[in-house]
């Protein structure tokens, strides 16, 4: 990524607009590791849904506000547009393989037992290190994504571990503390 390819922060991007580098623009953040979440709901016929996201955030603590975005094209898309409740979980080190369940096919994520019924008849992954449920209170359209924000209503701490993060594709653990 050069200085061109950037848009100045007071010029609107046209809708289509891609960086000059594209490669470089993915490299970056694939070198920017995240912490892997799940976000879970129900589709408008009660089924489960879910995916892996590495873009939850705090926005705010009073009230309890957290973001995630998404692609509009994802499987979980519907759901999400359709519905006022969601859950997140934090995953720590020892939900690699439930990451790995909630990133395939989605037809493939609900089966098994690693997740249960929760408040509001929610999917609720096992054994996470946190998880918090709340009501959608606003999607933000951005091109062919969405940004969505909730407000946290309930949730619960569960045992310690070390955060999963992504980072240059694959799941990895926080290294030596520098």
């Amino acid at each position: 990524m050069n200085a061109s390819a950037a848009t100045p922060a007071d010029s609107p991007a046209s809708p289509g607009a891609m960086p000059e580098d594209l490669h470089a623009f993915k490299q970056a953040f694939r070198r920017h590791a995240a912490g892997v979440a799940v976000v879970t709901a129900l589709d408008p016929d009660g089924r489960p849904v879910g995916f892996t996201a590495t873009s939850l955030a705090s926005l705010a603590a009073v009230p309890p506000l957290a973001t995630f975005n998404m692609a509009r094209s994802a499987s979980a898309w519907r759901a999400i547009a359709e519905t006022d409740r969601v859950v997140i979980h934090m995953l720590g080190a020892r939900n690699r393989a439930t990451a790995q369940i909630m990133a395939r096919d989605a037809s493939e994520r609900f089966i098994g037992d690693h997740w249960h019924t929760g408040p509001h008849g929610l999917p609720v992954l096992n054994d996470v290190t946190a998880w918090m449920s709340g009501r959608i209170l606003e999607r933000v359209s951005a091109h062919n994504n969405a940004v969505v924000i909730m407000q946290v209503e309930e949730g619960e701490l569960g045992r310690e571990d070390a955060p999963l993060l992504y980072h240059e594709g694959a799941y990895r653990t926080p290294g030596e503390i520098v």
